[in-house]
């Protein structure tokens, strides 16, 4: 399974629900989803500030998060966007890569 961090914000509709249910029975309803698609969550956290939320989830591949991402768009509550997250040592072999670059003007 992949990481990544979900992140987003609500929007007026999707406020009015959550004053309407608060917060535990919208991570419940983040975790049934993501269970049912046989994913997992493993943080949910609210914020104030530029994003209205941060997700980390566990999900077998990129096509999972693009589902999540977009089933996530298309209800109008909230505007989501996923990033892929990697470990210590995926950092590690991807620093170790040759690629053949060469930057703009040179």
């Amino acid at each position: 399974m992949k990481k990544y961090l979900f992140h987003g914000s609500c929007t007026p509709e999707g406020f009015r629900g959550l004053l309407a249910e608060g917060g535990s029975k919208r991570i419940e309803a983040a975790r049934q989803a993501l269970i049912s698609a046989g994913e997992s969550l493993e943080a949910f956290y609210f914020s104030s500030g530029g994003e209205d939320f941060y997700i980390i989830v566990n999900l077998p591949d990129d096509v999972s998060a693009m589902a999540v991402t977009l089933a996530g768009n298309v209800s109008g509550t909230f505007r989501i966007q996923g990033v892929a997250l990697l470990t210590p040592e995926e950092m590690d072999r991807a620093v170790k890569m040759s690629i053949d670059f060469r930057p703009p003007g040179r």
